[in-house]
């Protein structure tokens, strides 16, 4: 029956970061298989490693790539036109430029005329070109219910106490938050009208890649305060593909360490730790002398290397139950790996949902934006410990040292591996049904506009 429904088209545009393309493009897969016809537009850097993606997989889906122009600018090359490996002095620049995308954007929809657009959270702009065309434009947020509903009270509704106790930020958050807000936004009411655009101009719904399983109340929540249904679109995980030659090196040194022996440590593609940080975080992997496999990222052409940043002769004290790389690694691959038994990370959403997946406890070490309350809401599950640390944000390696042990060493870690086991099981049955409530509400929205041309 399925097959003689309409196929309907939808051009999706993510944000142009590594952590928003990806889901964009799990989520496009998910409906294409469900008869959709996708549209993906994005930089020609994020497209290649698409393209990538889509070879690797065996679905047959009809995904097609479209290129977005940002202006060129001499001191932000093309290779630039994504937020993986770009410096940190830049990243300002890079949301500039892509917000000075219109004129492209504008040509693409008009060309395509689909009969959906769906947009991230720093283009509200699109969404209103698209209502200029007669177009229905959907949010998909790819944050949390949990950090989503407490900014938007946080900012509309500060004069309320938040309704769940888990969710807080400390004051060196509040502080980092409040230097990001341009002061002419700091007016809450005006942010109602404005802060908030990516969440007023959706048509109806607002999909979003979470489940019920760890955010039910926060879905709720956010729906009451958006006026907008919230449809839960599942995990989005993207499964490592077959190639089991490129990562043989790290599966054969897992697969020599005990079960949950090990902790594996990465910050993401656009967060890079300060050497101070490194070195702290150095000092609590050797005294709680525990296996890890550590990521480090450098930003694209500043190779830095290794001895220069940690303590002096630490690669050889740990060589037999450290391994430390300077590339991209298979996370899914390592969190799903038996010897996996916890996760230092900087709580980006996509972590903690894959962490969550593959069933593995987290220890939280949240640097900005919405990971502290991922962190937290990590914590209320009863599935992650956060790093202590000091009325500004910093943290020492006896730090480290007590988060890992309570996680890997101590008797809490099996009761927290239990609790992720839990929720990784009824996440993954929750899967396939968010998928096709969310393919049934897109599906609705395109014909009843249909209907009311």
């Amino acid at each position: 029956m399925e097959a003689k429904q309409t196929n309907f088209s939808i051009l999706m545009f993510p944000w142009i970061g590594h952590g928003h393309v990806f889901p964009y493009l799990e989520l496009a897969k998910n409906l294409s298989n469900k008869n959709f016809d996708i549209f993906f537009c994005s930089t020609a850097v994020n497209l290649s490693s698409i393209s990538d993606a889509l070879e690797k997989s065996s679905s047959t889906m009809s995904i097609q790539l479209v290129e977005l122009h940002l202006p060129l600018l001499s001191e932000l090359p093309p290779h630039f036109h994504t937020t993986k490996n770009v410096p940190p002095d830049l990243m300002p620049k890079l949301f500039e430029t892509f917000q000075m995308s219109t004129s492209s954007f504008s040509n693409i929809i008009s060309s395509i005329r689909p009969d959906m657009l769906i947009y991230d959270v720093f283009q509200p702009w699109a969404a209103k070109i698209a209502s200029s065309l007669g177009i229905p434009a959907v949010h998909f947020a790819t944050s949390g219910a949990a950090p989503y509903s407490f900014y938007f009270h946080y900012f509309i509704s500060a004069n309320s106490a938040f309704p769940y106790e888990a969710m807080y930020l400390r004051d060196h958050e509040r502080k980092a938050l409040e230097a990001m807000v341009p002061s002419d936004r700091r007016d809450r009411q005006k942010d109602q009208d404005s802060g908030f655009d990516h969440f007023n101009l959706s048509y109806d719904i607002v999909l979003m890649r979470t489940c019920r399983t760890i955010e039910g109340k926060y879905i709720d929540h956010l729906s009451f305060l958006c006026k907008r249904k919230l449809v839960p679109v599942g995990p989005l995980v993207t499964h490592a593909n077959s190639e089991e030659g490129k990562h043989a090196e790290i599966m054969e040194w897992l697969s020599k360490k005990n079960q949950f022996s090990t902790v594996f440590i990465s910050f993401g593609s656009e967060n890079y730790l300060s050497k101070d940080q490194m070195v702290e975080i150095a000092k609590g992997l050797e005294a709680c002398n525990v296996n890890f496999v550590w990521v480090v990222r450098s930003p694209l052409g500043e190779r830095v290397s290794i001895e220069e940043v940690l303590p002096t002769g630490f690669l050889d004290r740990v060589k037999d139950r450290g391994m430390i790389l300077q590339r991209w690694a298979p996370q899914t691959k390592i969190l799903a790996h038996p010897s996996t038994g916890a996760f230092l990370s900087h709580c980006g959403m996509s972590s903690i949902i894959e962490s969550i997946y593959f069933g593995v406890p987290v220890i939280a070490m949240p640097l900005k934006l919405d990971q502290p309350l991922n962190a937290r809401l990590l914590v209320e599950a009863g599935v992650g410990v956060e790093v202590g640390r000091d009325e500004n944000g910093g943290f020492g390696g006896a730090d480290v040292t007590d988060a890992i042990n309570k996680v890997v060493v101590e008797e809490t870690g099996e009761v927290m591996r239990l609790k992720a086991a839990e929720l990784s099981e009824k996440m993954k049955n929750e899967e396939e049904d968010a998928v096709n409530g969310a393919a049934d509400q897109l599906r609705r929205l395109c014909v009843e506009h249909k209907l009311q041309k």
